[in-house]
Parts: structure tokens; C-alpha cells; sequence
């Protein structure tokens, strides 16, 4: 039955990517995005497109009338510097998540999908399974946490379906090339192709198990309307093919032909050395698989 979906971050990388599997479900797909980090043209064709910030409930309530279902992927996510800038980080994600929430609640949304982060984790014993009690080592995971939290108790009150995913190294097109911050296949790829050697914080052997976008948004479309997955908390990613990222440099070198010599810098303040989900749960409830 079609559905009439709304998607924040809808002109970012895993937003624009969702809204595009839900148009080919035949699905109505609204969508904002306050394009600070996300990019018009990445919004898909078919999409009634609003340029609005999550934290502006006026505008939510109003965008938001009549949908069914709310995607929540907009975040600031600028990881490494959240130490730098609390305040934004939470605001961003916090703040903007009691907004959305409260528009949900207005209009009577049926289900909200709220995208999490594997910063939840933190420090805690690999791989990281949905049960672990979360312990954030930086503001972002901290406020993504809070947002959880917020998710749980709102929907909860007010009688709206909840799922919690938690999308991880989720890597694949559409994702920004030119930002220095994040994404560190994409800054890897840019700098490589501008013949500048990459930079690597600490000793590059922190570890990482990276997914194809198309492979996440399979598991994302099916929380659609599963009744099973209401109230849960769901990995989704890879968890195989582990690798550093000095290795993550290499290959990138080797199919790029660069000569790499990568530039190693002092650590990201409170950076988890090694992180990767369990994504078992995500595999019976869900279907997931890689296909790439």
C-alpha cells in the first residue's frame, strides 16, 4: 500500500538515497533539508522538496501534514569536531529531533524511523550488538544517544511506532567528496585525485568495516511496515572484510595508481580505536545482505 513518506536530510547522502527507494516503492516522499551539509541536486526527481532546518517545528508541522511514516537521517555530522563544538553538535541533533518528533506527534504519524550512529558504542568489546549499554565517547554520540532516548519516550506516550537503526561506514555515491571532516573513503578519494597526499590521524591502524549505501537502504525501506521491528534497535552495515585505515589508504592508492606517502598527525581527540556491529539482528529481522 502506497504511503506517504517524509525524509529529513532528504538532499544528503543516505536521505537522498532512501527517498529514491521509497519513489520506486510508489510511494509520495516529502523531504527537507537545510543544505548546510546536504546538496540540491542530489534530491530526487518526484520529491516535494522544503529547504528547512529540522529545528524549526513551525515549519515541520506544516511540511509534515498528512504523512505516515518519518525517516529521521538529518544530523550535523561533522564527528571529529564535535568535541569542539558541543553546543551545535546538540542542537543539530538533539534539538532538531524533539522538533521533528513534535510535528510527528501533530500529525499523527504512524511510525518514526529515527537513524542513529555507531557512536553509541564507543569504547565497548567488538562487535558491537543492540543490547550493549551505550557509552559515547564524544558530544555526537552523546546527543545521538539523547536522541534515542527522546525517540523511545515521545513515541511511547503518544501511541507512534518507533525503530531505532544504526547505519555504520556507510560509504557509496552522493557522498561528499570535499569535506575535510568526514567520510574518510571520500576525503581519501579527493585528496588522492588532487595529488595530495592523504592525512591519517595517530598510527592509521584503527579499524573499520565499511557498506555499501545500496545495501543499507534495503534494510532502511524494509522498516517501513515490518511489525517485527517496532521498538527495536537494528545495526545495519558490514561486518566483514575489517580493515585499517592505512590499509583503507592503500587500496584507494593502488586502484587510484597513486605513489602514497599519507601524512600522520596527532589523534582525534577521543577517537574509538577499533569499531564494527554485529548486524545478526538486521540479518533475521530485516533480510540484510551484501551484495557488493
Amino acid at each position: 500500500m502506497s504511503k506517504k513518506i517524509f525524509v529529513t536530510g532528504v538532499a544528503g547522502f543516505l536521505g537522498s538515497h532512501l527517498a529514491d527507494q521509497m519513489l520506486l516503492g510508489g510511494h509520495k516522499v516529502v523531504g527537507c533539508d537545510n543544505l548546510v551539509g546536504g546538496d540540491k541536486g542530489n534530491v530526487p526527481k518526484g520529491v516535494h522538496f522544503f529547504e528547512s532546518d529540522c529545528s524549526d517545528l513551525k515549519e515541520m508541522v506544516i511540511i509534515m501534514k498528512d504523512c505516515d511514516v518519518v525517516y529521521h537521517c538529518a544530523a550535523l555530522a561533522p564527528v571529529g569536531l564535535s568535541v569542539f563544538s558541543p553546543y551545535t553538535i546538540t542542537h543539530s541533533i538533539v534539538d532538531a529531533t524533539v522538533s521533528v518528533l513534535s510535528a510527528a506527534v501533530q500529525n499523527s504519524v504512524k511510525r518514526f524511523i529515527f537513524c542513529s550512529s555507531m557512536d553509541r558504542y564507543g569504547k565497548n568489546q567488538v562487535p558491537f550488538t543492540e543490547d550493549m549499554r551505550p557509552e559515547p565517547q564524544d558530544p555526537y554520540g552523546v546527543a545521538k544517544v539523547a536522541a534515542e532516548e527522546f525517540v523511545k519516550n515521545i513515541c511511547s506516550t503518544f501511541g507512534i511506532e518507533h525503530v531505532i537503526v544504526v547505519p555504520h561506514n556507510i560509504i557509496g555515491t552522493r557522498q561528499k567528496y570535499d569535506d575535510p571532516f568526514r567520510n574518510v573513503v571520500s576525503i581519501m578519494i579527493n585528496m588522492m585525485l588532487q595529488g595530495r597526499q592523504p592525512i591519517i590521524y595517530g598510527d592509521g591502524e584503527q579499524k573499520r568495516s565499511f557498506c555499501f549505501v545500496s545495501d543499507c537502504i534495503y534494510s532502511l525501506e524494509k522498516c517501513l511496515d515490518d511489525k517485527r521491528v517496532v521498538g527495536q534497535i537494528i545495526n545495519i552495515g558490514n561486518d566483514d572484510n575489517f580493515m585499517t585505515i592505512n590499509e583503507l589508504a592503500k587500496k584507494i592508492a593502488d586502484v587510484l595508481h597513486f605513489d602514497l606517502n599519507a601524512v600522520y598527525i596527532k589523534d582525534r581527540p577521543q577517537e574509538v580505536k577499533v569499531a564494527y556491529c554485529s548486524v545478526d539482528k538486521a540479518r533475521d529481522l530485516l533480510g540484510f545482505r551484501t551484495e557488493k
